[in-house]
């Protein structure tokens, strides 16, 4: 396995940079000319089309959509098939997550200026959400937990769950948390299809206003594609991990902390970044070591030869340079005093303090979300949470004495607009 060297005195590497985090998602023409195709079969079909799309991507044999909704017999059932490990793990990492997350509800608000006047936001929740969990032989339960948790502190009333079940087969532990998570509704079906529905609904799959979660490039394409019919949490790209670290660190494990994400899939993308050469060898060293006991060590080496680098840098204020530039889903800081080092870092989905935090704690249990944004979109974006189901509704109740003295002022700026209709009515509240 052959990693790639980068050095940051080296005249080409902004352009060989480039190269590496260049990524275009959901780019396929022919991707989207199918998306589009089972999009407008589903708003026309409903149903039917979700049977007959079942039927033909997932190798199942439905007839009636009441064979798509799982029944809450089915939820119990999960429940109890998992084993007493399994359960304990999801319901403490779910009380951590609701914990995580009841700090970030929002208050409505208001204040009274002098002459009366009342000004304020009213914070209201989602009245339904729609959450996408991949399927199959897939199994993730801790995504369940992220998307469907912040939606319930948020106060989200109905939270609709698809979930694809190629051959029949669906993951009990995806179906547990669900159950644990308090999913109100869930639905066998997935891709383009899944996404249509909740976007349009049919005739048993109800509107939402919002659709999250992960998935496939199809998946992907059909969020792009109906958003502003529904609101979206975002379009991701493949997973990525940057790892800061001063050379002090076990490199056994830095090497299995970039492995946790070039195993979620070949496009997946691991960066070291470090000051001390030896120590960019020894991580490469471990990794050559490592990769054969992996259970997905093929997929991890085709990650790791495409898509990752081991970056040279001369101190750790150009790694901070370099962390703002990339702007990671995922950034470990594993050295000396994490906290001064993260004072310089702007741009990162979620930081991971220390040597002694892998990315994986996030993932899983330690409280924070792990749907975070990629490909360099958290410049301008953030990790999903609580605000991404509540709305904000600006409250506007004017006095006898502010009508008066905001309607002069907006007489003014309306008629300078030549809004007429503007300036007049502001003009009758004028005594």
């Amino acid at each position: 396995m052959n990693i790639r060297q980068l050095d940051i005195k080296d005249a080409d590497f902004a352009e060989r940079l480039a190269q590496l985090l260049a990524w275009e998602s959901v780019s396929d023409q022919d991707v989207a000319a199918a998306v589009n195709d089972i999009i407008l079969a589903v708003r026309t079909r409903g149903d039917a089309a979700l049977i007959d799309f079942s039927n033909r991507f997932d190798r199942r044999s439905v007839q009636s959509i009441a064979e798509l909704q799982i029944t809450a017999e089915q939820l119990r059932s999960s429940l109890e098939k998992i084993s007493t490990a399994q359960r304990d793990a999801l319901e403490q990492a779910a009380a951590r997550i609701h914990s995580f997350h009841e700090r970030q509800r929002a208050e409505s608000w208001q204040y009274s200026e002098a002459d009366g006047t009342v000004l304020g936001q009213r914070i209201t929740p989602l009245d339904r959400v729609g959450i996408y969990v991949p399927g199959g032989k897939a199994s993730y339960p801790s995504s369940v937990l992220m998307n469907a948790i912040p939606a319930k502190v948020a106060g989200v009333p109905e939270i609709i769950m698809v979930v694809p079940a190629p051959d029949n087969e669906l993951s009990d532990m995806v179906l547990a948390a669900a159950a644990i998570a308090g999913v109100d509704c869930i639905f066998t079906v997935g891709g383009a299809q899944a996404i249509a529905a909740l976007a349009f609904g049919t005739e048993t799959v109800p509107k939402v206003d919002k659709i999250v979660g992960p998935g496939n490039i199809y998946v992907a394409t059909a969020k792009r594609a109906v958003f502003g019919q529904v609101g979206l949490d975002m379009i991701a790209g493949p997973s990525e991990i940057l790892i800061v670290c001063d050379g002090k660190t076990n490199p056994d494990w830095i090497a299995m902390d970039l492995f946790s994400q070039a195993e979620h899939d070949e496009q997946a993308q691991a960066i070291l970044v470090s000051p001390d050469a030896a120590f960019l060898d020894a991580v490469q060293a471990s990794c050559k070591k490592l990769l054969p006991t992996l259970e997905r060590a093929a997929i991890v080496k085709t990650a790791m030869e495409n898509r990752a680098a081991f970056i040279l840098v001369e101190n750790l204020d150009q790694a901070a340079s370099l962390c703002n530039h990339i702007a990671p889903e995922h950034l470990e800081l594993s050295m000396d005093s994490p906290e001064n080092f993260s004072e310089s870092v702007r741009h990162a989905g979620a930081i991971f303090m220390g040597r002694y935090t892998p990315e994986a704690l996030g993932d899983y249990c330690a409280g924070p979300n792990h749907v975070l944004p990629t490909s360099g979109t958290a410049r301008f974006s953030s990790p999903l949470g609580v605000y991404d189901f509540q709305k904000r509704s600006s409250i506007i109740h004017a006095s006898r004495a502010g009508a008066e003295s905001l309607g002069k002022i907006a007489s003014v700026l309306a008629r300078s607009e030549q809004l007429t209709a503007h300036a007049r009515s502001a003009e009758y509240r004028i005594n």
